[in-house]
Formats: C-alpha cells, structure tokens, sequence
C-alpha cells in the first residue's frame, strides 16, 4: 500500500507546473545523441549509462537527460531542502563512486546536518559528507530493469558527472518519492544539460620549491586528520607528493596486491574497517566488517555484502600507501589507494570513533596485509 501521509514538505516551496509537451521537444543534436544511445544500447545492451557516456564522448548528466519526458524528470530547487526529506523514504541504496571503485550502501538516512554549503549525514549505515557546491542537475529517475522499475533521485556536478545516487528499495515509501518527485520538478524540462569541462589538474611543483622542513612539522602538530587538507593547501603540493614529503616513519608505498589481502585478512578475522569512497561532491562512508571478498575477471575486486557492496578496478590502481596521521587520539593509520593521475580511489582505516584511540588489531592487521611475500 502507498503510504504518503508523512510526506508533506517542510520547504514551502511552490511545485512548478506540469511542462506542456513542446518543452519536449528535440534539437537536432538531443535527437542525434539519443540515437546514438539507442544504437549503443542495441549493440550493448549491457552497458552501464557512464560507460556508454565515455565511449559515445559525453558527460553522463548529458546522456542521461535525453531521456526527459521518457523515465526522466529533472528537478530544481536547494538540493539539502530535498536531502532533508530522504529520511521519510525509508531503506535506500546509496551510490557514490570515482573512476575507478564504486561504494553502494543500504539504508535509512538519519541525522541529517547542514552548515556552509556543506552536509552530512551520521547514520549507522548511510554515513555521507556532503559537499553541495558542486552539486548542478538532479533527476528523478525510472529505469527498466529484469526485476521491474527502479527509482531513483540522481545528482550531478557541474561537468556532469554523478555526485550521488539514491535508489529505492523493495519496502522504500514510493509515495514520498512521488510527492518530492513533484514538489521539485524543474519548470522546464529540457533534455539538453550545458556541461563545463573538468579544468586540468595544475602541474605539481618541484620539490625544491617546497617548505619541506616547514610541511613535516605541520604533519607532525595535526591533531586531527582533517587538518591535512589544510596543511596540503597551505604549501600547495598535491596529496601524494604529500605522501612523498612525509615525516620519516609516516607514510610509505606498498604493493598494489596489499589491497586484497587487507580485505581477505579483515574478512577471515570479521575486524570491522572504514572504506571511504568519495566524488567530487561526495564522500560515502561504510564502517563494519567485510564478509564476501570476490574477484571478477582480473580486473575487479569487490566486497559483496548485504548491506555494502564495493567495486575496485584494479587496472585504474597505479599506487597503495600506508599512512600514519597524528590526532589527538593518537597516530591513526591508513591505506589510501590512488589512480595514475595522483586521484585519491579509496581509503581504508579501521573502525573508530573520534575520542578513541586507533585499535592496535588493525595497525597489526595493515602491516600483515602490506609486508612483500
């Protein structure tokens, strides 16, 4: 049964009209994409919506938006007016991923908080950092699939590629999301988005160029892992020259292969972990065990859980660290997984709440999984 009883809006917000048909209509070019897509789609009927994107030269958000009028609707308004009304959809699946891992999450969303164009969200299983800035177009999704439709609400960033995405679940309360599907439907609805390309990374600077000395006392004064980001912008070197630059003792490479050993040794002694996988408007966060650790091919390695799913490309991985960060609560220690470009992938820290201090099973863990056999 429907249930929509406890999906008034709190936002005040005036729903925009239903668009009128000609608001349909197709360019030229929207129908040459879309073609282009359907061809895609029949000679691949398999294909994921970004990789379809890639191969046929276009930002996902543009593809996707030539199915308006067709399963998609696009939405308008303050997205954390939106985010505040997820709680009353019930069980979700939350997606964020980067190029190369993707991390899917089931649950409620709780605890919802919102301060300088910033978010977050504390619950036990949906656990994000929001990072609304870079959050441009949003839809409402209905997709075919073997199991039925599929709903969902997805965001993206002003390139067009996805921050986050939120899929319905079996038990989700489909009225709300008919109701929040209504009250931000966008007055217009073009199937065109205009998309701004990624700008290119700045080139590093030299080392010599750096405060070396400068950089490794401000490492060693964190009292938080936070303030790292800080302390990278203040002498303005990327993440892993940071790494390169570390204190003696604070941060070293370690095998490729060290990841899936981490995972298996984590799963066969049920340690719980974090894994951090973040966009450019997102980071999703899962803390618990790891249980079913598969691979597919050569190419993906994966965490197949009821309730978190996580997929790895190996081939994007080009290096592994271990990573040691002073706090308040004493070092903390990471792996933190990069791409060829010096992108972060994922991180990996074992369970702990601010106030504790890091559980010395996964320091003995980490350096176990990260040793050359």
């Amino acid at each position: 049964m429907t249930r929509i009883t406890n999906c008034s809006l709190s936002t005040g917000r005036v729903p925009s009209p239903i668009p009128s048909p000609d608001q349909f209509m197709s360019t030229t070019e929207h129908a040459s994409l879309k073609q282009r897509w359907e061809e895609h789609l029949r000679q691949n009927p398999k294909t994921r919506i970004r990789d379809a994107a890639a191969t046929l030269g276009v930002s996902e958000a543009e593809l996707l938006a030539t199915r308006v009028g067709d399963g998609v609707t696009r939405l308008e308004g303050d997205w954390k007016d939106l985010l505040k009304e997820f709680p009353k959809l019930g069980r979700v699946l939350c997606l964020t991923r980067n190029e190369a891992a993707v991390h899917e999450r089931y649950g409620e969303f709780e605890h919802l908080d919102f301060f300088h164009g910033m978010g977050q969200v504390l619950g036990p299983d949906i656990d994000l950092r929001l990072f609304l800035s870079h959050w441009k177009f949003g839809f409402a999704v209905t997709d075919q699939t073997a199991e039925g439709e599929r709903q969902s609400f997805q965001f993206f960033d002003a390139h067009g590629d996805a921050v986050l995405k939120v899929y319905l679940l079996k038990h989700s309360d489909y009225g709300c999301y008919g109701v929040f599907l209504h009250q931000f439907r966008a007055a217009g609805q073009s199937p065109e988005v205009a998309v701004t390309p990624a700008p290119a990374a700045p080139p590093a600077r030299p080392d010599a160029e750096v405060d070396v000395e400068g950089f490794r006392a401000g490492w060693l004064a964190m009292k938080d892992t936070h303030a790292f980001y800080p302390l990278i912008g203040k002498f303005r070197i990327g993440r892993l020259q940071a790494l390169r630059l570390a204190p003696e003792g604070f941060a070293h490479e370690v095998p490729v292969a060290s990841i899936r050993r981490m995972l298996e040794s984590a799963s066969a002694s049920g340690l719980p972990i974090m894994v951090f996988i973040g966009s450019r408007g997102c980071v999703q966060i899962h803390t618990g065990p790891v249980k079913n650790i598969k691979m597919f091919g050569e190419d993906w390695l994966n965490v197949l859980d009821d309730d978190f799913n996580m997929h790895l490309r190996l081939p994007l991985v080009d290096s592994a660290w271990v990573v040691r960060k002073p706090t308040l609560d004493g070092d903390i220690t990471a792996l933190e997984i990069y791409d060829a470009a010096g992108e972060n992938l994922v991180i990996f820290y074992g369970k702990r709440k601010p106030g504790q201090p890091e559980d010395p099973a996964w320091r003995e863990l980490l350096a176990q999984s990260t040793t050359e056999a």
